[in-house]
C-alpha cells in the first residue's frame, strides 16, 4: 500500500532528534505504512486488539506512575516508572501530551522483565504501533501479549 501523506508526515516525526534523541523507528527500512500493517496482522493471528494490549500495558503504566520511583504490586507484576522532566507529543499529530516517563515491569513468577513509555501505551493502543525494528523500545506484539498473559501467545 503506498503511504498517505499523513503517516509520511508522522514518520519523519518519528526520524531520530525529532520528538526523541533515538527516535521510534530504530533502523527499520521499512514505511509506517508497512510497520502498522504488519504489526496489525500479528496482533489480529493473536485473536487480539491493540486496545486490548494496550489497556494492560496502561494499567500497569499507571500504577507505576502513581507510585513514582517505588514498586507497585499489580496482579502478577512488579512495576516501577522513572519520569524524566516534561512531556512528549504523539508523533501522529494526536492532541495531548504524554509524560516522559520509562516503566519497567518485571513478572513476577518467573522474573520477565520489559520496558515501555508512558508515551507508547498510546502508541500500541490508538495507533497499533509497537515501533520500528532496531527501536529501544520495539516489543513485537505477541511477545508483548504473551507477556502480560493475553490470548494464545501467553507464556
Amino acid at each position: 500500500m503506498k503511504q498517505p501523506p499523513l503517516l509520511a508526515r508522522a514518520q519523519a516525526r518519528m526520524a531520530p532528534g525529532a520528538l526523541t534523541r533515538d527516535g521510534f523507528l530504530g533502523a527499520d527500512p521499512r514505511d509506517l505504512v508497512e510497520i502498522l500493517q504488519a504489526d496489525d496482522g500479528a496482533v489480529r493471528r493473536l485473536g487480539l486488539t491493540h486496545e486490548a494490549i494496550g489497556g494492560a500495558m496502561a494499567r500497569l503504566t499507571d500504577a507505576a506512575l502513581e507510585r513514582l520511583g517505588a514498586t507497585a504490586r499489580v496482579g502478577g507484576f512488579a512495576v516501577s516508572a522513572v519520569e524524566a522532566m516534561g512531556q512528549l507529543p504523539c508523533p501522529f499529530g494526536h492532541a495531548g501530551l504524554y509524560p516522559k516517563a520509562e516503566v519497567r515491569a518485571r513478572r513476577t513468577r518467573d522474573g520477565a522483565e520489559r520496558a515501555w513509555t508512558a508515551l507508547h501505551v498510546h502508541l500500541v493502543r490508538d495507533h497499533g504501533f509497537y515501533q520500528g525494528r532496531g527501536s529501544p523500545y520495539r516489543i513485537e506484539p505477541a511477545d508483548l501479549a504473551g507477556f502480560l498473559g493475553l490470548g494464545p501467545a501467553a507464556d
